[in-house]
């Protein structure tokens, strides 16, 4: 029996069907992440790490549309976006070799004694990444990398829908001379992930996912006192309170709502419209929603393919249905055919019902109505979710307000579909803990030794 399978969601047809790990075989990658520690990892200099990680990034540009194609049937994105999502894998691998003298670099203390003293950031050693689906390129790139570039072994369970994806990522690190153990792909169950995370040579382990699985890993992390980075779910808000395009507003609106299928954490799901601008932009919002064309994610001008899996289209049209049921309203959409859902817009949620407190990862955006800016902020808040937001308004004093009082770990203001290497990406609350990409990152798993020197 195997969970990993590639499971084409276009189709429901099972492409392929993979075995999960012995136990011998988790043993003997545990064994090889710790060698290549203790070997390479404390060995290699940063140079030559940096020239590897080049290496990895050249081959996701090299290799681009077979790793594209892979994921398109893996999970359904649109090819251009399977594209891009390779792209931006290059671009943070690359990042982290371009920066590794920085993330590398001592920081010295202004000492108020005699002598000298700076904190040396070292590795800590073989950790656990256990992956998604929704992104299965740029997930891995943004731990996997600055992890390597300190000189730590990465031992990788992807999503069990993701085999193919897994094994072509694992095959870049090898072919770009990463030595054996440095990067190893280990298709574990849930119980051997345990196993894993107690077992005394791992150091950490990150999770990326929902709630869920990120409360099951901490506890577990929690008990054999490891390191946890979590980065879960999101709900996040889309603030307009005044704009000069309106067009344009709604336009970035659809983007950051439908982006990847409408299953990215960070995507926006609640729309917070001020009320004189609220019917203009449903009506708006609404139309351009309704004309997102829903179809086979290798045609070109597809812009929702079908959702990850059948299951997880059935979870989000109960969710809709729910919310009906409760009292909202469905503007468009909210009709599932197969995995296929399509954008989808709600009005009328109430703090008394179960969508105001729910993420919907799935292209449905909700919109609220509110008399200004303090409302907007509160119904900001008003979720267990605090991961990114996003803030449109022509006033930049009335932005810098709202950037302070909502609980997010990002705020972007005026823009979408922003993020990039540098910028550090992670939530507060139930959205996680930590950060990954950008130099924060590369904090995240390593020893800040201090080093204090007599005078």
């Amino acid at each position: 029996m195997s969970d990993y399978a590639v499971t084409n969601p276009a189709t429901g047809e099972t492409l392929a069907t993979y075995p999960t790990a012995t136990d011998a075989e988790v043993e003997s990658a545990i064994a090889a992440a710790d060698h290549a520690f203790r070997t390479w990892g404390r060995t290699s200099s940063p140079a030559e790490r940096a020239a590897l990680l080049r290496r990895v990034a050249e081959l996701h540009r090299e290799r681009r549309d077979e790793l594209a194609a892979i994921i398109v049937r893996e999970m359904g994105k649109p090819l251009a976006a399977a594209e891009g999502e390779v792209d931006f894998a290059a671009d943070i691998t690359e990042y982290y070799a371009d920066n590794i003298d920085k993330i590398t670099a001592d920081t010295p203390i202004d000492l108020l004694a005699e002598g000298s003293a700076v904190i040396r950031r070292a590795p800590l050693g073989v950790l656990l990444g256990i992956m998604p689906w929704n992104f299965p390129y740029y997930q891995v790139a943004r731990f996997a990398a600055p992890n390597l570039a300190i000189g730590n072994t990465i031992l990788l369970k992807h999503a069990p829908q993701c085999p193919e994806s897994a094994a072509a990522i694992a095959q870049m690190y090898t072919d770009a001379g990463f030595p054996e153990g440095a990067y190893v792909d280990v298709r574990l169950t849930n119980e051997q992930s345990a196993t894993v995370i107690a077992d005394r040579r791992v150091q950490g382990v990150s999770v990326t996912g929902s709630e869920r699985a990120g409360a099951a890993v901490a506890e577990i992390a929690g008990r054999n006192l490891k390191k946890v980075a979590l980065e879960l779910g999101g709900s996040d808000p889309f603030i307009l309170l005044s704009t000069d395009d309106l067009d344009g507003a709604v336009q970035m609106a659809v983007e950051a709502r439908l982006d990847n299928n409408g299953q990215s954490c960070n995507a926006a799901k609640r729309f917070i419209v001020a009320e004189d601008l609220y019917e203009p932009f449903v009506e708006k919002f609404t139309a351009a929603m309704a004309d997102a064309k829903v179809g086979d994610p290798f045609a070109e001008d597809t812009v929702l393919g079908p959702l990850s899996s059948l299951a997880a289209a059935e979870r989000l049209a109960e969710q809709v249905d729910r919310a009906v049921a409760q009292g909202a309203t469905v503007v468009t959409g909210g009709v599932r055919d197969g995995a296929y859902y399509p954008g989808t817009v709600i009005t009328g949620v109430t703090e008394d019902m179960d969508a105001y407190r729910e993420e919907f990862f799935g292209p449905v955006g909700m919109v609220f109505k509110v008399a200004g800016e303090d409302e907007a902020v509160e119904v900001a808040n008003g979720t267990s979710f605090g991961l990114g937001s996003y803030v449109f308004t022509t006033d930049p004093a009335q932005a810098e307000r709202i950037a302070d009082k909502i609980d997010a770990g990002m705020v972007y203001v005026n823009i979408v579909l922003a993020d990039s290497p540098e910028l550090p990406f992670g939530g507060v609350k139930r959205s996680g803990t930590g950060r990954e990409m950008g130099l924060l990152a590369a904090d995240e798993f390593v020893n800040k030794k201090l080093i204090r020197i007599a005078g």
